[in-house]
Order: C-alpha cells, then sequence, then structure tokens
C-alpha cells in the first residue's frame, strides 16, 4: 500500500473509531516474519579497502612510462637508475593515495543519527525494543525527547511537534496532526508524517511505520550519497588530459628515435635501449604530481590558517576558482538562522526595529528616527514578552535561545528596550502553551494586584478575538497589513491583551476567545547575513552565479534573495513544479532561476547535476543531512562547521569553521590564484623536461655520446620540483584576478602563445646546453665534467626562466622582489647543486664530477640567456596587449 492510499485507510480508521486497533499492534509472529522477510531497520555501507586505493594510483599514464623505464633499466643492469625511477613512481602513488583516503564516509555519520530504541505496541502491549528490530506496520508511540525511529504516518497527536531541520533545513519545529494531504506535498509541508531521525520536540503522538531502512526519506539520502560519483575536479581533468597526451607524444616519439637508432645502426641494442630510457625519463615531467600536490597543500595549508577553512582534498581548493554557480542553502548560510522582528503596528503606525540576530541591539524608529515608547507601545512588548515559553541567554557573549525561534525574536525586542537581567513588576501565574490545534500561546500574569492575560499568535485567531470584544475591529485594515508583510517573506505575529479578575488563576480556551483588547502586529523575518551581501557583489563581479535551494516558500525565499541582491531580477520555481519538467526543460529551468523553494533532497542533487551538464562546474554548500548527497555530487560540497551536521561535513570537499558564506569569496580569489600558479608550474616545467628529451634525441641521431645519465635527468626534474618550483607556491594574485570571468569548463590548458614559448624555450635550452657542451668537449675537457656543466646549465636555466615565469610583469621591474620567498628556494637549489657537484657520495650515484670557475660562469651565462629572450617575447607580448586595449578605449 503506497502512502497515499495508506493515508486513506488511516482515514477510514478514525472516522469508525478504531484506534485502539493500531494500540493492539503487530504480534510478536507477524512482527518476526516480516522483519525476516524485509530486513532489519539499519542502514548499510561499503568502504573501499585502502590497498585498493593504493593500487588505484597506478592507473596513470605517466605511472604506466615510469614503470616500464624502470624494468628497461633494471634488465639492463643499471641498478641504481632503476631503484630511483621506482622511487619516483612509489611516491607520486603515495601523493594520490594520501589524497584519496582522507575523504571520510558520511554514510557512517547517517547510521549514527538514526534511533537506537523505539517504543512499539505489541500483541496489545507497549514495549521499548531495539529500533533496528522495527517493522512496516508497527505502531510507535512518541512523545518530547524520542528520536524518530522509522518513518511514521501519524494516527493521533496531541499537540506533537517534531524537529526536522536536519532534513528540511528549516529552523521552526513542525507541527504533527492526523490530517489527510491528498496532494503531492514537499517534504515540509507533510505535517502528518514523521521521518526518521528527526526529533519529537513537544506533545505525543502514535504513529504507524510505513517506511524503515533504505525506504526512509533519511534511507534515500543515504542510497544517493553512496551511489553519487564525484566528477574529477577541472584540475584534474586538465592534469590527467595533459599527462596521458604528453606521455603519448613521447613514447611515440621514443619508439621512432629506437627504430631510427637500429636502422642507422647507432649503438648497440642495450646502449640504444638505455639512450631512449634517457630520453624518455628526461622528458615525462615525474615532478608535475608532486609540484601540484605542494601548491595545493600549500592553498589548503593558507586557508586553514587565514580563511577559517578547512579543505579535505587538496583539488578542491583550486576547483573553487574556476566554478561558475554556487547552489546554497538559506537558513543559516545566507541568513543568520535568528528570528529577528523588523517591524511592528501599534495604534495604526508603522515602525521599523533595527538590529539583527538575538543579540538585544537596536532600537524602534520610525522615518529613521527614535520614537518614545508610550502606553501602548510599552503594553505591545511588554504582552510579546510574557508570553512566551522561551529563553534568551549570553554565553560567552554569543547570544543564543532555548525553545521557538519566533518567540525568540520578542524576548530580544523587548530587551532593545528594556535591558537584559532586569527583572519585570510582572508576577507569573499560569500559562497556555502554544498548541497547533489553536495557533496561540497565552500567559496569565500579575502586577500592581491586577491581573492581566497576554496572548500571542496567528493574527487571524487574534482577529476574531478583538472582534467578540469590539465589534467595531476593523479586520480588513488589518489583514491587508498582515498581507503587506507575507508578500516581502515575512512572518507576521498578532499581539493582545485583556485585564481579569483576579480571581482568575487558570487560563482556558473560553477565557481568551471571549475577546482581546487588540494591541498591533509584528513582522518577523530570519535577516540576511549582513557580510553576505558584500560577499555576493564580489563573487557576481567574478562571473559566478548563486542559486538558492531552500525547503521555504518561494515568496519569503524570493524576498531573501532581493535583500541579498542574488540577480538583478529574481525567477523562483518549487519542488513540485521542478519535478513535472523532462530533463532538457529542468537543465534550462537550473540556468534561469535563481530560487527554488519547496525542494526535496532528491532535488538538490537534480538541480545540481542539472547545472553540470549544463557545463557548469558548481559548488554547493549546506549544512543538513538533506544536503549530504548534493554536497557530495557537487564539484565542490562546502559545509558548515558550526551549525553543519556530521553528515553533512563529511559528505563536503571544504569545511567553513565560522559558517561565514563571504568565506566563499575569499575561496574563490585563493583558488584563482592557486589555479594561476599551478599553470606557471606547468609552463615552467614543461620547457626543462623537454629540452633533456632533445639533447638525448640529438645525440642519438648524432651518433654521439648520451651526454645525460637517467639519474641525472631524474634529479633535474624531481629535486628542482620540489625545491625551486616551491618558489611559485608562494606567489601572489594577479592584479585583476577578480575581474575574470570563471575558465570554461573543457577549455586548454595552454594557449597558443603557451604551446610557442614551451616550444621555444625547450630548444633554446637545449641549443644553449649542447653548444657549451661542444665547447667544453672541443677543449679537452672529460665526458664526466662536460655533462655535470650540462646539468648545471639545465639548472641555472630553471633559476632563471623561474623570475620570467612567475608573472605577467616584466622581471626587471619591482615585481622582481613580490615573492621574497623565491630566492630562497634558489639558495637551496644552489646549495643542492654544490653537493651534487663536490660530493664523493653523490658522485658516484649521479655520474658527476668537480667544476672550476669557468664551468660555474658558462652555466651562468647559459641561463641569463634564457631570461634575456624570455623577457624579451614577454615585452612585445605586454606592448601587443597594451595597444588593444588602446584601441577598445
Amino acid at each position: 500500500m503506497d502512502r497515499k492510499n495508506y493515508q486513506i485507510y488511516l482515514q477510514e480508521l478514525k472516522q469508525k473509531n478504531k484506534i485502539q486497533d493500531f494500540e493492539q499492534g503487530l504480534s510478536t509472529k507477524e512482527a518476526n516474519n516480516r522483519l525476516e522477510e524485509f530486513g532489519p531497520n539499519k542502514l548499510e555501507s561499503e568502504r573501499t579497502p585502502k590497498w585498493k586505493m593504493f593500487f588505484r594510483q597506478f592507473n596513470n599514464m605517466v605511472i604506466y612510462v615510469l614503470i616500464i623505464a624502470a624494468i628497461i633499466t633494471l634488465v639492463l643492469g643499471h641498478y641504481s637508475d632503476s631503484i630511483i625511477i621506482g622511487l619516483v613512481v612509489i611516491i607520486n602513488s603515495l601523493i594520490g593515495y594520501f589524497q584519496e583516503a582522507s575523504a571520510s564516509n558520511a554514510l557512517e555519520r547517517i547510521k549514527e543519527m538514526l534511533s537506537i530504541n523505539a517504543t512499539v505496541y505489541r500483541d496489545g502491549q507497549r514495549k521499548e525494543i531495539s529500533a533496528e528490530d522495527l517493522v512496516v506496520g508497527d505502531t510507535v508511540f512518541l512523545e518530547a525527547g524520542d528520536n524518530v525511529p522509522g518513518d511514521l504516518r501519524i494516527i493521533n497527536s496531541d499537540n506533537l511537534r517534531v524537529q526536522e531541520s536536519s532534513l528540511t533545513g528549516e529552523t521552526n519545529s513542525v507541527e504533527k496532526t492526523a490530517e489527510v494531504i491528498f496532494n503531492d506535498a514537499p517534504l515540509a509541508e507533510q505535517t502528518n508524517m514523521a521521518f526518521a531521525s528527526t526529533a519529537v520536540t513537544k506533545g505525543s503522538g502514535l504513529g504507524s511505520v510505513v517506511a524503515t531502512a533504505e525506504d526512509t526519506e533519511i534511507g534515500k539520502i543515504s542510497s544517493e550519497v553512496s551511489s553519487v560519483k564525484k566528477r574529477k575536479t577541472p584540475l584534474m581533468q586538465v592534469i590527467d588530459k595533459l599527462g596521458t597526451n604528453v606521455s603519448y607524444f613521447i613514447v611515440f616519439a621514443a619508439i621512432v628515435i629506437f627504430f631510427m637508432g637500429l636502422f642507422f645502426d647507432v649503438y648497440s641494442i642495450s646502449v640504444l635501449s638505455m639512450a631512449v630510457v634517457s630520453m624518455v625519463v628526461g622528458t615525462i615531467p615525474e615532478g608535475l604530481p608532486a609540484t601540484t600536490s605542494v601548491i595545493l597543500a600549500k592553498g589548503v595549508n593558507d586557508m586553514a590558517k587565514n580563511q577559517n577553512t578547512i579543505i579535505k582534498t587538496l583539488p578542491a581548493v583550486e576547483t573553487l576558482g574556476s566554478v561558475d554557480v554556487i547552489a546554497t542553502d538559506k537558513t543559516g548560510t545566507l541568513t543568520k538562522n535568528e528570528m529577528t522582528v523588523t517591524d511592528i503596528v501599534v495604534d495604526d503606525e508603522e515602525f521599523q526595529v533595527t538590529g539583527i540576530g538575538y543579540e538585544p541591539k537596536g532600537d524602534i524608529v520610525q522615518n529613521d528616527q527614535s520614537v518614545e515608547i508610550n502606553e501602548q507601545m510599552q503594553l505591545f512588548l511588554e504582552s510579546g514578552y510574557q508570553a512566551n515559553d522561551t529563553h534568551l541567554n549570553n554565553e560567552d557573549g554569543k547570544w543564543n535561545i532555548a525553545g521557538e525561534p519566533t518567540d525568540g525574536a520578542f524576548l530580544a525586542l523587548y530587551h532593545k528596550v528594556f535591558p537584559h537581567g532586569e527583572t519585570t513588576n510582572y508576577k507569573k501565574i499560569d500559562v497556555l502553551p502554544f498548541d497547533s490545534d489553536f495557533r496561540y500561546i497565552a500567559r496569565l500574569v500579575q502586577k500592581d494586584n491586577q491581573n492581566y492575560l497576554f496572548v500571542k499568535g496567528s493574527p487571524d485567531k487574534l482577529f476574531q478575538m478583538a472582534k467578540n470584544l469590539d465589534e467595531g475591529f476593523n479586520q480588513e485594515m488589518w489583514s491587508n497589513r498582515v498581507k503587506g508583510f507575507s508578500k516581502d517573506g515575512k512572518r507576521v505575529i498578532a499581539v493582545g491583551y485583556k485585564k481579569v479578575s483576579n480571581e482568575t488563576t487558570n487560563i482556558t480556551h473560553d477565557l481568551i476567545n471571549n475577546g482581546l483588547n487588540f494591541l498591533g502586529l509584528a513582522a518577523i523575518i530570519d535577516p540576511p547575513r549582513e557580510e553576505v551581501i558584500d560577499a555576493l557583489k564580489e563573487i557576481r563581479s567574478a562571473g559566478v552565479e548563486v542559486k538558492m535551494i531552500t525547503g521555504d516558500s518561494p515568496i519569503t525565499a524570493s524576498a531573501i534573495g532581493e535583500k541579498l541582491g542574488l540577480a538583478d531580477k529574481i525567477s523562483a520555481i518549487t519542488g513540485p513544479q521542478w519535478d513535472k519538467l523532462s530533463e532538457e526543460e529542468q537543465i534550462i529551468a537550473a540556468d534561469e532561476n535563481q530560487v527554488f523553494a519547496r525542494t526535496t533532497p532528491g532535488n538538490k542533487i537534480e538541480i545540481i547535476e542539472a547545472l553540470q551538464k549544463n557545463n557548469k562546474v558548481t559548488a554547493m554548500t549546506g549544512d543538513g543531512v538533506n544536503d549530504a548527497p548534493a554536497l557530495k555530487r557537487a564539484d565542490i560540497g562546502v559545509a558548515m562547521g558550526i551549525k553543519g551536521t556530521d553528515v553533512a561535513k563529511d559528505s563536503a570537499d571544504m569545511i567553513l569553521t565560522d559558517d561565514n558564506f563571504a568565506t566563499i569569496s575569499k575561496a574563490i580569489r585563493e583558488g584563482r590564484r592557486i589555479f594561476d600558479n599551478i599553470k606557471k608550474s606547468i609552463l615552467y616545467l614543461l620547457p626543462i623536461s623537454f629540452s633533456e628529451g632533445l639533447i638525448i634525441a640529438y645525440a642519438i641521431m648524432t651518433k654521439s655520446d648520451i651526454p645525460l645519465h637517467p639519474t641525472q635527468l631524474l634529479w633535474i626534474n624531481m629535486v628542482s620540483a620540489v625545491t625551486i618550483q616551491f618558489a611559485l607556491t608562494f606567489e601572489p594574485a594577479e592584479s585583476g584576478i577578480m575581474k575574470r570571468p570563471p575558465r570554461k569548463t573543457g577549455s586548454k590548458l595552454m594557449s597558443r602563445h603557451d604551446l610557442f614559448q614551451v616550444t621555444y624555450i625547450s630548444i633554446l635550452m637545449a641549443v644553449v646546453s649542447l653548444v657549451i657542451d661542444a665547447l667544453l668537449r672541443g677543449n679537452g675537457v672529460s665526458a664526466v665534467i662536460s655533462s655535470t656543466t650540462m646539468v648545471n646549465v639545465l639548472i641555472m636555466g630553471k633559476i632563471f626562466y623561474l623570475f620570467n615565469i612567475r608573472s605577467q610583469k616584466s622581471a626587471f621591474s619591482k615585481n622582481f622582489f613580490s615573492n621574497p620567498k623565491a630566492f630562497y628556494f634558489v639558495g637551496l637549489m644552489l646549495v643542492l647543486q654544490v653537493i651534487l657537484t663536490y660530493v664523493p657520495f653523490m658522485q658516484g650515484i649521479f655520474y658527476t664530477g668537480s667544476l672550476g670557475i669557468m664551468e660555474w660562469g658558462l652555466a651562468i651565462i647559459g641561463g641569463f640567456i634564457v631570461l634575456i629572450v624570455a623577457e624579451f617575447d614577454k615585452y612585445i607580448r605586454n606592448l601587443k596587449l597594451r595597444n588593444q586595449f588602446q584601441v577598445l578605449d
């Protein structure tokens, strides 16, 4: 029986007064049969074994080539070369493994949220059982403090309220009744259902189990989280493609050169094989994974220290720099999640209230001028304050409430006028708690030997009470006031009072409904976070769209969106409307709408997928369990660290420890800086690697001695990658970095000029090295010294080229000193070169010899030539750009 028919069945039983049938419950035998047939009420999860994660890292074209090179050198008896190449393979694989293994399992957190025990009716008796033994058809008893053990259709309720924020994201607890809902209501509006993992905050009731385990709403979220496959980040897609293409090209060139060497009988097979391996090892960019990881790790560390951000996976810090769209929930992320009175109407006059949140700082103003608190205004404030069963507390300078957010708003309003901590002159006599059937709260108090009844609640209820006392009460005028506030997305509460005799000591509904003096209205809203408005301006200026996905009403959500400046024009769509769209229509709707209201957890992930199908790099922010699947599916999931659930944090790639959406703007800037620095590293790394390959290829084709050994090539590629290239991790952001649009999905890493620069720098370094090598050998210098000089020529070329690639600005400007740490790394590299050149132990492993002043001089001259040529190219390029801008102006 589906849920809709089950509701009708329950309604029929209620009409026939057969609720007692539910209190009979299932028989133990029937419950056991169902448990055996359908399984226990628990969620299962699978973890990827660590060993499988590790071996998965070897599935990489660059690694394949290096493994083959290690095997060939081993077969040829070059054991030291083989060992060093093998170490490089293992280091690169370990880097990938630790990145992947750092991700936590969100499913374990979801399992922890499920109730441990359940109170059910079995064989006509109420008993407590393990929640895992719960089955469909069980009758569950709920009371305040219980966690709901499964998805229940409410049979009977007594002022039952359930906190569902973990599922819906909305703050207020929800009234639960047994009334039938025939339409397909969104999750947040299914008031006759209680869902697994939610908590009962008030009242009691009975519910019949309609779903357990994976069939519950929380179970569906669990299944979605486990089935979601994470897309590779844009950066990893680019680097993987680059590494694969470069590897294919190098392998193809190596095969061609090998067969040409065989055809022309250049060397013996063993010598030719070693020469080709040297070319491959020299050209393969082994340092690329290490360099990328170091830059990302530095960015992660900076974000944690300076931006209140924890990045769980290294590529995530760069992904934010390339996002096109940020999808975010509303409550607690864009808003404070602290209900605030913004407007009050007393004596037909409208006033505004300054200050937001529960902190009692602000004033009541009219036309921006403070107003005098007259007797009627004071009575309004006192009535809203007294008709309350919530407490406002100040803990370590942070204001919070214990109770309902709406009541908390009235407490903060009162203390904006009357200091917190001062005792009131009212003596409390009796209280009538809020009841969903009556929709008001009342308190009986005494002051100056006079009893007062203060009431606060739904306007339509209090309007009728006012009319009962005064037939001339202008209900139409006040109703229009309510409609006006509601259109602005505000919740409206009415306040009233009356004097009663001192003999009255108990509150009854008849006492209230006999008539009240109407005092006025309060308009309440969950206010936007002030810092979010500025952050959205910067984010939008960077070409990034922001979409609000919420369980709130479209009117409220759109009003908040307008206040935040979410877009120039707000378009909204609801979850039920979204569900009726085809896949193609959803892609269009995801692009055209800025507000998605009354959404389900399933809607959230569908919206993310629709944006991704439209080639949008998408970030998702959230804090609830309902956000978990979308957080995991997004290109980068961002969870709130303070108010976020453990499930949300474990599903996300990034956690904001201060719950501040504005931090995302800083993260986008940091992400773009990191991508720029990674691109600079790649453009810096490739020419050196290619120049080494060209040197070996030239030697093979000219039947010359191989001038560089594989271990020397690995030294140049790896040691310099983890020393001198570190300097690029500290490069500051280029000017105007937040004014440019996001990178297009699938766009190439390198422009035509980048390819041109890689080509001519590769050739230039190879030519300079070969010329110096020929010069030395022509003057009778030994092969070892010549080879060592060539290594140092390439290293000097890298050092000088570093100062060119660091920035678009000239190296011969004050920008030369913009990154002081670059000089530290250059110094470290020079020290390592001295060790490589002169320490006997290193000479034995890397086939090097001691150099004289002449050889060092030639190496420095070679490096300086590279810098001069690269700077001349930069000058011509910048000159063309300036001319283009002048033409545009």
